[in-house]
């Protein structure tokens, strides 16, 4: 797959992202992909559900898995806008997923070599492929807003 295709792909992501951010929730967005078939999407719900494990990326990875009938997310890739947090890496491990790209890096929870790094964990049984800073900016911009007009908002 090229650079288009997963720049197409960031982008989906960016849509759940701006989907979340319209109802107050903080804007992570994250598609899986399978072949060349979104099998996955999904953006934080946490204040909807009032469930903090609601995160893009779980939700993702939970319709994934259902479409394929399977716990193991074999070559399969995720596009996330913002560096998985520890409880996302893990759950990224736990599916076997094949890649992860992300767009911003998450410098105070970040899972995928900012803070620490799941993915790339030699004692675990699984690592995963990651790649970041597709679209960074644009993906940094959407949450930096986000949180700049709450803190507007709160004085």
């Amino acid at each position: 797959m090229d650079y288009k295709f997963h720049e197409a792909m960031m982008r989906e992501a960016l849509k759940q992202a701006h989907q979340a951010a319209s109802k107050d929730e903080v804007p992570v967005g994250a598609v899986i992909v399978h072949g060349q078939q979104i099998i996955g999407r999904a953006y934080d719900q946490v204040e909807l559900l009032k469930d903090p494990t609601a995160h893009a990326e779980m939700i993702a990875i939970t319709q994934a898995a259902n479409f394929l009938s399977s716990k193991w997310l074999h070559d399969c890739t995720l596009y996330v806008t913002i560096e998985p947090c520890s409880m996302c890496a893990g759950a990224i491990v736990l599916a076997r997923l094949e890649k992860i790209f992300y767009g911003a890096a998450a410098p105070k929870t970040g899972a995928c070599g900012s803070v620490v790094n799941i993915l790339k964990n030699n004692t675990l049984n699984h690592q995963v492929k990651v790649e970041s800073g597709l679209l960074a900016d644009e993906c940094g911009d959407v949450i930096s807003e986000f949180f700049r007009k709450k803190r507007k908002k709160s004085k």
